[in-house]
């Protein structure tokens, strides 16, 4: 069965016309646009019209992108698939701009939003633009009707939700910025944007050939991100008496987690089911092998709300229970230092699935950290990762035993001493793992106690680099010597702020009061403070410590 798809360039007097009825689909997210691109949308305009008195109809167009719609040919009835913003955007603006003009004018723009009722044939006012029903009062009286905004801007944010917020500033702020202009411009400037300014309409009659339309876009670079594609998707699947239920699920995991994180979340969420390095795009991978929309109601309860809420506890460090919570959002906080994201989908699935369990979740966090860590520091690379951690989310489904020594979450003997040698080596030159490796010894020197919430932490030599001839460097170390010593772990220390490219060559007593101590003469990190108890630094006592570190890193990790 063929779909007809229809693309055609309009000017806005034909998009705010009878032509079209658009309205918000429950599924799509609130109205997110803020001034920043608000205020680009205005700025650019402004720019293409220009300060001279050129005819509006000889000025150049201006291309204000695509919207994609479900909408049946003969029927103004259209649901926004993409667009929203847009569209509620150049609203707020004809709304702005409807409020500093006289009122004939203003009784034409009123036309452009929404088509006047009659009161003798008793028909209402039919809208051009009808927001999702948790908006669609508020924006009919604040914004569409006239004097509304008068009232808008009097309103207490504290009182508004989050869309209702930015349909406010982004009111404001077009009010401020168009009084800026002289009154012919003001007329030009609607002039402009009616009649120069296009949109390229997408219509398709039904969910799927409009997904098909939205993969297309998302994959040419306009912003459409991958919850948005997979929301109207799994949303439009779900009988619609109960899409406003899951709907609010969606955006509440959505609101507490942040978009960015929420679509990471979906990445994570794509390992978990496929346990393997994606081959193709993830939005394929979802259409074609996890397959939401078959049931999506499950989908939304078993997987999008527990995965969000164990991701939101995991970023957050927010685990809570009566035991062990502390221990564990300590290791989660280890976790989220190291830097790759591979663990997380494990992390993810084994907390939803033993929320109620600390025990477990503290003996599994502590091998996972172990794991992810090692890993890290003997350079695994990305498709390594991947089969590691797949082979973990397996078992994890399987509900195995992850303590054996064949388990995907506990090193081999090969990778233990990978690591042992690599953490052995030139470790400052490894500058994806050394502060990670420092501060992790630090905190187990000071049994845990320390904290690191520092602007700043830089990792410094003991021994420089390149000391001056006539130091006492030289006289404590042979050439031999430096080059052996100095980018190793022994030899290196944690500072709370920048490096210091003199200070960084000093004596060693010089360096110890000037460089090492804080005003107050202690380091908050016990690695330096250790420095600081000595009177020298000779090779003797680097190799004394580098024994005693790597000991004690040797038997956190279980090397």
């Amino acid at each position: 069965m063929s779909v007809s798809i229809h693309a055609t360039e309009k000017p806005l007097s034909k998009i705010f016309s009878n032509d079209f009825v658009f309205s918000i689909p429950h599924y799509q997210r609130p109205y997110a646009w803020t001034t920043e691109q608000a205020g680009d949308l205005l700025s650019d305009l402004i720019s293409f019209l220009g300060n001279k008195e050129k005819p509006v109809s000889e000025i150049n167009p201006y291309f204000l992108g695509s919207i994609v719609l479900i909408k049946n040919e003969g029927s103004p009835t259209s649901d926004v698939i993409d667009g929203q913003q847009r569209l509620t955007t150049l609203t707020l603006l004809l709304a702005a701009i409807r409020s500093l003009v006289s009122s004939d004018l203003a009784e034409d723009i009123t036309k452009y939003i929404y088509e006047q009722g009659n009161k003798i044939e008793g028909t209402p006012n039919r809208y051009r633009l009808t927001l999702r029903e948790r908006d669609e009062k508020f924006f009919r009286d604040y914004v569409q009707n006239e004097k509304g905004l008068e009232s808008l801007l009097l309103l207490d944010n504290g009182q508004l939700n989050d869309s209702q917020v930015n349909i406010k500033t982004n009111a404001t702020y077009f009010i401020e910025a168009l009084k800026q202009l002289p009154e012919n411009q003001r007329t030009r400037l609607l002039q402009y944007i009616m009649t120069r300014c296009f949109l390229v309409v997408v219509s398709t009659p039904d969910i799927d050939s409009a997904y098909r339309i939205f993969s297309v876009l998302n994959a040419r670079g306009l912003d459409l991100g991958l919850t948005d594609l997979l929301k109207s998707d799994i949303i439009g699947a779900i009988p619609k008496e109960q899409q406003e239920k899951y709907t609010k699920i969606w955006e509440n995991e959505e609101e507490d987690l942040g978009r960015e994180a929420f679509q990471e979340l979906f990445t994570h969420i794509r390992m978990i089911s496929r346990k393997a390095k994606p081959k193709e795009s993830i939005l394929n991978e979802y259409i074609k092998y996890i397959k939401p929309k078959e049931n999506p109601q499950n989908f939304i309860d078993e997987i999008l709300k527990p995965y969000s809420d164990a991701f939101q506890e995991i970023k957050n460090t927010t685990y809570y229970s009566d035991k062990n919570a502390e221990t564990i959002n300590s290791i989660l906080s280890w976790l989220n230092q190291i830097d790759n994201a591979d663990w997380l989908p494990p992390a993810i699935l084994f907390l939803s699935r033993n929320h109620q369990c600390p025990e477990k979740l503290k003996k599994f966090f502590t091998d996972l950290e172990r794991l992810a860590a090692g890993l890290m520091i003997m350079r695994a690379d990305v498709n390594y990762r991947y089969d590691r951690y797949g082979r973990l989310l397996a078992k994890i489904e399987q509900e195995l035993d992850l303590s054996s020594q064949d388990s995907p979450l506990q090193l081999s003997n090969d990778e233990s001493k990978q690591i042992i040698q690599a953490l052995e080596g030139n470790l400052y030159q490894i500058t994806g793992i050394r502060k990670y490796v420092l501060l992790r010894l630090d905190s187990l020197l000071s049994e845990g106690e320390a904290t690191y919430n520092y602007p700043i932490i830089s990792v410094e030599h003991v021994l420089p680099q390149n000391p001056p001839f006539n130091s006492v460097w030289n006289r404590w170390f042979t050439a031999e010597d430096k080059a052996k010593y100095v980018h190793k772990i022994g030899n290196l220390v944690l500072l709370s702020r920048k490096k210091n490219s003199q200070a960084q060559n000093y004596d060693f007593d010089k360096k110890k009061e000037k460089y090492f101590a804080t005003r107050n003469g202690i380091s908050p990190f016990a690695l330096t403070t250790q420095v600081l108890q000595q009177s020298k630094w000779t090779p003797n006592i680097i190799e004394q410590r580098q024994t005693q570190i790597l000991q004690k890193l040797r038997q956190h990790w279980r090397l």
